[in-house]
């Protein structure tokens, strides 16, 4: 199969399931935006960030929505029609969805809410909306087009472009709003972003080892029988001297991390190893 077509069925894949995530995640971000981010005036980057310091002159949904479209447009002719058209439905939604759900305060009332707790409620429901959306292969436009412009132009990392963009966005937010503001849009930043990690890739029930040790027979026998997990035997080459040598590649629930690490240890003290969490696992026996 042709990657082309490949990559066509993945995006066709569930596609009415994801647009309804995707809808249900943009109402949430709206809703924890005018009913944490605005009224605090909290700047923790982006366009919308933008928009709380714009806000005594211009409504934010309307803000929001013609900077998102300038920047869908130089997007267009910078980064391609192909990487654009993804971002249309999002630019156009979430400054719709800010609109209508204006009035949330009025609905659900929070009164002298400490701002600490306000910060980390935004900090959750943004992070676990913005997860939400891209996990399902969608964009809200803003920072995450800005980024990547900006990454093309000035050929610098993705990673690098999102700090350049947000990291003047807050700095300029703590001119004029006050740099106790800053504070609080950095705790909001951390828990967005450990939330959007957490809906991304889900919370690891696995750990993966990757085990060379001289004593294999050993090591494989007490994964096999003591702890019942199976093994995989890859084989390697050492970069260094060149030599030739197995990994044994075992992944077990979190509960039996302690036993193998120290099982390992115990058969072997000099045995290297590296664990990593394993977010999904299927398949074998």
């Amino acid at each position: 199969m042709e990657s082309k077509e490949l990559n066509n069925l993945v995006g066709k894949k569930h596609l009415i399931k994801r647009y309804i995530y995707f809808i249900l995640a943009v109402f949430l971000l709206a809703s924890s935006y005018n009913l944490f981010i605005l009224p605090n005036n909290l700047v923790f980057g982006g366009v919308s960030g933008i928009a709380v310091m714009m806000k005594n002159l211009i409504d934010p949904s309307l803000f929001i929505l013609i900077v998102n479209l300038s920047l869908l447009l130089i997007s267009w002719f910078i980064l391609g029609k192909e990487k654009t058209m993804g971002t249309i439905v999002g630019v156009i939604l979430y400054p719709l969805f800010i609109k209508i759900t204006s009035n949330i305060g009025d609905i659900i009332v929070l009164e002298n809410v400490d701002i600490l707790l306000t910060a980390l409620f935004a900090g959750f429901f943004s992070g676990v909306a913005t997860g939400t959306i891209l996990k399902n292969g969608f964009s809200t436009g803003g920072s995450d087009v800005a980024a990547q412009i900006i990454s093309k132009i000035f050929k610098v990392s993705m990673g690098k472009a999102y700090i350049y963009v947000d990291g003047l966005i807050i700095l300029f937010g703590g001119i004029y709003l006050g740099f106790v503001r800053v504070m609080y849009a950095i705790i909001i930043l951390y828990i967005h972003s450990l939330m959007a990690d957490k809906i991304i890739l889900g919370i690891s029930d696995n750990k993966a080892f990757y085990i060379i040790t001289d004593k294999e027979e050993e090591v494989k026998k007490y994964v096999l029988d003591s702890l019942n997990h199976g093994v995989t035997i890859l084989k390697a080459k050492g970069g260094y001297d060149g030599r030739k040598e197995n990994v044994l590649l075992c992944v077990v629930p979190a509960r039996h991390y302690f036993k193998l690490k120290e099982g390992i240890s115990l058969i072997d003290s000099e045995a290297f190893f590296v664990v990593t969490d394993a977010y999904e696992v299927k398949g074998g026996a």
